[in-house]
């Protein structure tokens, strides 16, 4: 699996500060996992991955890092995932192409299409998952993620942050992420929401967004 753009700034954007267990469910080959663990330097970090090929690739990238005693990969569908505690963080970037042509390669199908785990599922396993306080932060296409936000979030989890993500000005966004807290409403008035608006790129198309650059300085070399 390719080490995608928007997935390298959800790892460095999501809500991860203080959490002592973090699920990462739909690892694939443990980016966010290991982005997660370089952020924050106490936590356990346990992914959830299905398909045979990420879970063997995440085992050995787990392995090889210099965060390997924190970090654990299950091979396991995230509904029938049994840990012995909740955790307090969640971060997934699930499969999310509902409605899509689908690549004759099944693995690129369980990692893109919704088949093996629908919204639905991915909400009910992750408030199973979720400690009561605790926060979950998902990436999905933007339009997805309105579908999403509308039809499956339970009425208890409160959206706390969002960051959109377009290529550049004058473009529409193509990527939301969101953190949602369980069961306890913000300290803010319900509705306020920590909102932001991400370029990767200046207007040009070619240099790199100041911002986007400040998000990825400690991931990527050449910033």
């Amino acid at each position: 699996m390719k080490v995608c753009t928007d997935a390298c700034v959800f790892g460095a954007w999501a809500d991860v500060e203080k959490a002592m267990r973090i699920l990462d469910i739909g690892t694939g080959t443990g980016l966010l996992s290991l982005m997660v663990a370089q952020r924050n330097e106490e936590a356990g970090i346990e992914g959830v991955e299905i398909e045979e090929g990420a879970f063997r690739q995440t085992q050995y990238n787990f392995s090889e890092s210099p965060f390997a005693g924190r970090l654990t990969v299950h091979r396991s569908a995230v509904q029938d995932f049994l840990p012995p505690a909740p955790f307090d963080c969640i971060v997934t970037n699930p499969p999310f192409y509902q409605n899509s042509l689908k690549s004759p390669d099944a693995k690129a199908n369980l990692a893109h299409h919704s088949d093996s785990l629908s919204f639905a599922d991915l909400l009910a396993a992750s408030d199973r998952l979720l400690e009561t306080g605790g926060r979950c932060s998902v990436l999905l296409p933007f339009e997805e993620s309105l579908v999403f936000e509308k039809l499956h979030v339970p009425s208890y989890w409160y959206l706390t942050r969002e960051l959109v993500l377009a290529h550049r000005p004058g473009l529409s966004p193509f990527r939301r992420m969101m953190t949602f807290r369980k069961g306890i409403p913000p300290v803010t008035a319900v509705g306020e929401v920590n909102r932001e608006l991400l370029y990767i790129y200046e207007e040009n198309g070619k240099n790199y967004d100041s911002a986007f650059k400040a998000y990825l300085k400690a991931y990527y070399l050449g910033f």
